[in-house]
C-alpha cells in the first residue's frame, strides 16, 4: 500500500519560527530537564536541551502512530535479536525528522556548532558487528517505509567492551556507554515481567482428564522495558526498539544488612542482575555458558509476554494469532523462542500440541547468519535441563515428534535422522538450536545468494530435502539514510544536486548518475567530495592516535570484526611486500598508500589479538622509515564503532572484501563502502558475488579461490609449504614476521602467525591466494594513477548499489515472508 500524504499544515512556520521555537524549547529543557541555568549551558547541557527537544517531536509521533497500529487492527512483525548497533542517535533523528538545519542554525544562535554536540553523545553498546548493524538497519528501513514492525533485544549496561591500545595489543575495558545518562532512553517501570529460570516440571490431570504440565519452584527476577524510538525518514512514523534490563525481585535482604553481612544483602540482586550487563559474556566457563543462555531466554521470554499483552487487546482468541503476529529470529541466539510460545500456549493458555505447533511454526521465520557448522549455536542437554527445565522437555518431544515422521518419509535413509536430529549425541549431548529454528519455522533464508546456496546444498540441504522450498534468500541491504544521507553530506548533496533527491528513499534511482559518469566536471567535483572527506579523516587521525597521514594517498580501508576468516593478516602480507619493493627495487614505481585497519577481536581470540599485534608492529617500522618518503603508511585505528565507520566510510578509496571463499555469509561494509564510491578489492564470498554483478566486472577487482576451490583444496590436499617454497616475495615476506625484522625485542613473538600458515595447514587459504591478491593490488595501483578513469568507476560503483538498500529487503521480507502490509497515516 502506499504511503498517504499528510494534509498540508493550514499555517505551516517560516524556518525562522521553527528556529526560534527550537532554541526555547532546548533552553527549556536545559532548565526544567537538567536543573541548569539556560543563560550559561556548557556543551553537553546544550547536546542534552536539544536531545530532549528532539525526543519531544518522537515521542507525539510515536503515539500518533500506536493509535493508527491498533485503529487498524494490522498484522504485526516482531523483530528479536540479541544484538542491536544504533550508532549515535542525535544525527540519525535530526536527518529523518528533517531536522539538520534547523538544529544547526538553533544551537548556532546559543553559541554552539551542531558537530561538536555530537561529539557528546556515546555510541550505545547494544551489539558489536554485522549482525546488530543490520538489524539497526532494517528498523530504518520498517519505520521509513510504515511497516508496523518492533525491535526486540537486551539493554546492556556496558555493550561489548571499549578497546584501548597499550603497546601494539588490544586491551579491553568496560564500555560505559550510559554513565552520563542518555536522553533517548524511555524506561517503562511501570511495566515489568517475571521471568523464571530453574526449577522443575510437574505433571498433573486437568479437570477433563488431559495430563498437563507446569513450571514450578525456581527463582525468578525482572524484566524492565527499556525503549528507544526510531523515526522513519520522510513520514511520521515512528516505531520502538524495545530492550529489556534485568532487575532484581529481591532489591534487599534487611536481615543479612543488620546482621553485617552487608555483601550479602545485596548478593541475590547484583547476581540475577548480570544478565543484562554485559553483551556476549565469555562462555568458555559453565558459568559463563550459562549466564548467555539465561541472556537468550530472560529476553525472548519478556518478548513473548509483550507480544501476547497486546495481541490480546483486540483478539483473546490464539486461533488466527499468526494472521496478526510474525516473528523474525535474528540467528539462533532468539530460537528458544519456539520452546517458550509452546510451553505457553499449552501449559498457559491450555492448547493442545498440535493447536500450538501449529501456531508457533506458522508465527516464527528464521534468518541464519553463518555458513560455519562450528559456529551453529549449541547448548549442553544438562545445562538447558537444568536452566530450563521444561523447556527440554518440550524440545525432546519436537524432536521426537519430528524425527518419526522423517523416518516414515525417507525410510529408506536412517542417516538422516542422526543428521536432522534437535539432539546431538556424544559424550555430552547438545542441543542443535539453529535444528529448532528450522523445525519450528515457516520460512528459514540466508542473507546473501551464495550464501542461501550453501546453506540448501550443504550446510542444511537434508533438511532443504525434507522442506522444500521452506529455505529462501533475502539478500542484506543497507540503509541509505545512515550511510550515505547522513554521514556522507558532501557527496549526497552532489548526488542530489545531479539527479534529485529521490534516492535516499528509493535508491534505485542511483541508477541516473551512470551518465554523468562520462561529464568531466562532475567526475572533478566528485573527486573534490571524497578529497575534503580524506581530509576530514586525516584530523581525526591525528587528533585520535597523532598519526599524520597525506589525503593525497590512496586510502585502502579494511575495516570489520577481527576473525582469521577476514584474512586481515593477508591485507598486511600485501603491505609488508610493498614496503620490500619500496626499499629494494630501484625506481619502483606506485602510487602513494595509506592501509586502514580497524576492528575489535573476541576477547579470548589469541590469534585475532596477536595479528592486532603484528598490525600496529608493522606499521612502527613502516610509518618511521624515512626512506619511503610517505608513500607508505600503516593506521590502525582502536574502538571501531558505528561513529568512527562514518568518518572512515565516505573518505576510503579502495574496500578491501578479502574474506575466504564460502565463509562470510553476506557482509554489510562491501555495500557501504561501495555506496559511497569505494571501489572494492575482493574474493567471489558473500554479496560480494552480487556487487560484482550490478557493478560490472571492470569496475571491481577480483582474486583468488572461489567457493568449490576452496573446498576442493579441503578435500584433494594443500601445502601451504610449496607455495611458501616456491614464491621468493611470499618467502621474504614471512621470514621477516618470524624472525622478528617487526619485533626485534621479541623476535619470536610472531612465529605462531607464521607458523600456522606454513606447517599448520592454513586453513583461511591466505598463501593460496596470495599472489592472486598481489597482481589485483597492482591492478588497484594502476588504475589509480589514472584519477579521471577511477572517478568514472567510483561514480559507477555508487550508481549500481540501488538493489542494495534495507528498504528492498524489508520490502522482501514483508511481501514473501511476513506477508504484512504497511501502515497509511
Amino acid at each position: 500500500m502506499a504511503r498517504k500524504k499528510k494534509d498540508a499544515d493550514p499555517s505551516p512556520l517560516s524556518t525562522p519560527d521553527k528556529i526560534e521555537i527550537l532554541c526555547g524549547n532546548i533552553r527549556r529543557h536545559i532548565q526544567s530537564t537538567l536543573g541548569k541555568d539556560p543563560d550559561m549551558p556548557d556543551t553537553f547541557a546544550c547536546y542534552m536541551g536539544l536531545a530532549h527537544a528532539v525526543r519531544d517531536r518522537l515521542i507525539e509521533n510515536w503515539i500518533a502512530t500506536q493509535r493508527v497500529g491498533y485503529s487498524a487492527l494490522t498484522k504485526r512483525v516482531y523483530y528479536l535479536s540479541m544484538e542491536f548497533l544504533p550508532g549515535r542517535f542525535l544525527m540519525n533523528y535530526l536527518a529523518n525528522l528533517n531536522m539538520l538545519e534547523e538544529a544547526r542554525e538553533a544551537v548556532k544562535t546559543l553559541g554552539f556548532d551542531l558537530d561538536e554536540l555530537e561529539e557528546e553523545e556515546w555510541d550505545a553498546g547494544f551489539g558489536n558487528g554485522g549482525l546488530g548493524r543490520l538489524a539497526s538497519c532494517f528498523l530504518d528501513s520498517v519505520a521509513s517505509l510504515n511497516i508496523p514492525c518492533y525491535g526486540y533485544g537486551i539493554r546492556y549496561d556496558y555493550g561489548i567492551f571499549f578497546q584501548d591500545m597499550q603497546n601494539g595489543y588490544q586491551k579491553e575495558h568496560c564500555d560505559n556507554w550510559s554513565r552520563r545518562g542518555t536522553p533517548w532512553e524511555i524506561q517503562r517501570h511501570d511495566y515489568l515481567v517475571n521471568i523464571r529460570f530453574y526449577g522443575r516440571s510437574e505433571a498433573y490431570e486437568s479437570r477433563d482428564g488431559t495430563v498437563r504440565y507446569q513450571w514450578v519452584g525456581g527463582e525468578t527476577l525482572m524484566a524492565l522495558a527499556c525503549d528507544f524510538l526510531i523515526p522513519g525518514f520522510g513520514t511520521d512514523y515512528v516505531t520502538n526498539m524495545r530492550l529489556w534490563s534485568a532487575r532484581s525481585s529481591r532489591e534487599f535482604n534487611l536481615e543479612n544488612f543488620n546482621q553485617g553481612d552487608y555483601i550479602g544483602a545485596v548478593e541475590a540482586k547484583v547476581r540475577s542482575e548480570n544478565i543484562s550487563k554485559v553483551l556476549y559474556p565469555s562462555d568458555e566457563a559453565r558459568e559463563g555458558k550459562e549466564l548467555r543462555l539465561k541472556q537468550q531466554y530472560f529476553f525472548v521470554a519478556a518478548t513473548l509476554v509483550d507480544i501476547i499483552r497486546r495481541h490480546k487487546k483486540q483478539n483473546p482468541s490464539f486461533v488466527d494469532f499468526p494472521e496478526f503476529v510474525a516473528i523474525q529470529l535474528n540467528d539462533t541466539h532468539p530460537s528458544i523462542a519456539i520452546a517458550e510460545l509452546m510451553r505457553i500456549l499449552m501449559d498457559e493458555e491450555g492448547l493442545a500440541w498440535d493447536e500450538a505447533f501449529d501456531i508457533c511454526e506458522r508465527t516464527f521465520a528464521y534468518t541464519n547468519h553463518t555458513v560455519l557448522p562450528e559456529a551453529l549455536e549449541t547448548w549442553p542437554v544438562d545445562l538447558l535441563g537444568k536452566v530450563l527445565p521444561r523447556h527440554l522437555e518440550i524440545i525432546f518431544e519436537i524432536n521426537r515428534r519430528f524425527l518419526e515422521k522423517v523416518a516414515k518419509v525417507f525410510p529408506e535413509s536412517p542417516q538422516l535422522l542422526s543428521e536432522m536430529s534437535i539432539i546431538q549425541e556424544g559424550d555430552q549431548r547438545q542441543v542443535r538450536m539453529a535444528h529448532l529454528a528450522i523445525i519450528g519455522s515457516h520460512s528459514v533464508n540466508g542473507v546473501a545468494r551464495l550464501h542461501s546456496e550453501i546453506l540448501k546444498d550443504h550446510l542444511f540441504k537434508n533438511f532443504n530435502r525434507v522442506f522444500p522450498g521452506k529455505i529462501k534468500n533475502v539478500t542484506n541491504g543497507v540503509t541509505p539514510r545512515r550511510w550515505l544521507y547522513q554521514c556522507n553530506p558532501l557527496l549526497a548533496d552532489l548526488i542530489s544536486s545531479a539527479i534529485g533527491k529521490d534516492w535516499v528513499t528509493h535508491l534505485d534511482e542511483l541508477k541516473k548518475l551512470i551518465p554523468h559518469a562520462e561529464d568531466p566536471q562532475f567526475r572533478k567535483a566528485w573527486l573534490d567530495t571524497k578529497y575534503e572527506n580524506k581530509r576530514h579523516l586525516a584530523r581525526y587521525v591525528l587528533r585520535k592516535i597523532g598519526t599524520g597521514i597525506n589525503p593525497e594517498t590512496l586510502f585502502d580501508v579494511h575495516v570489520k570484526r577481527m576473525h582469521e576468516y577476514k584474512r586481515q593478516l593477508l591485507n598486511l602480507l600485501h603491505v609488508v611486500t610493498l614496503y620490500n619493493r619500496m626499499k629494494n627495487i630501484p625506481n619502483f614505481q606506485t602510487v602513494p598508500r595509506t592501509v586502514f585497519f580497524a576492528g575489535k577481536a573476541a576477547p579470548g581470540y589469541f590469534r585475532a589479538k596477536l595479528i592486532i599485534k603484528l598490525i600496529t608492529s608493522v606499521a612502527g617500522v613502516v610509518n618511521n622509515d624515512r626512506a619511503l618518503k610517505g608513500m607508505l603508511k600503516v593506521v590502525f585505528l582502536p574502538n571501531y564503532c558505528i561513529s568512527q565507520a562514518e568518518k572512515i566510510i565516505p573518505a576510503a578509496d579502495l574496500s578491501e572484501q578479502i574474506s575466504t571463499a564460502g565463509m562470510e555469509a553476506s557482509g554489510t561494509g562491501n555495500m557501504k563502502l561501495s555506496l559511497n564510491g569505494a571501489l572494492t578489492i575482493g574474493t567471489l564470498d558473500g554479496a560480494n558475488v552480487e556487487i560484482m554483478e550490478e557493478v560490472r566486472l571492470e569496475n571491481i577487482f577480483i582474486f583468488g579461490m572461489n567457493t568449490e576451490e576452496v573446498a576442493e583444496s579441503r578435500h584433494q590436499g594443500y601445502s601451504p609449504f610449496a607455495h611458501y617454497a616456491e614464491d621468493p616475495e611470499l618467502k621474504l615476506v614471512l621470514d621477516m614476521i618470524g624472525s622478528g625484522f617487526f619485533s626485534p625485542g621479541e623476535p619470536e613473538l610472531f612465529t605462531p602467525v607464521v607458523h600456522s600458515l606454513i606447517y599448520h595447514g592454513d586453513y583461511y587459504r591466505l598463501l593460496a591466494d596470495y599472489r592472486s591478491y598481489i597482481q589485483a593490488q597492482e591492478r588497484v595501483s594502476e588504475l589509480y594513477a589514472n584519477k579521471e578513469e577511477w572517478a568514472r568507476r567510483s561514480i559507477l560503483n555508487t550508481a549500481n548499489m540501488g538493489k542494495f538498500s534495507s528498504d528492498r529487503a524489508i520490502l522482501d521480507y514483508a511481501q514473501n515472508i511476513w506477508h504484512v502490509d504497511r501502515l497509511l497515516l
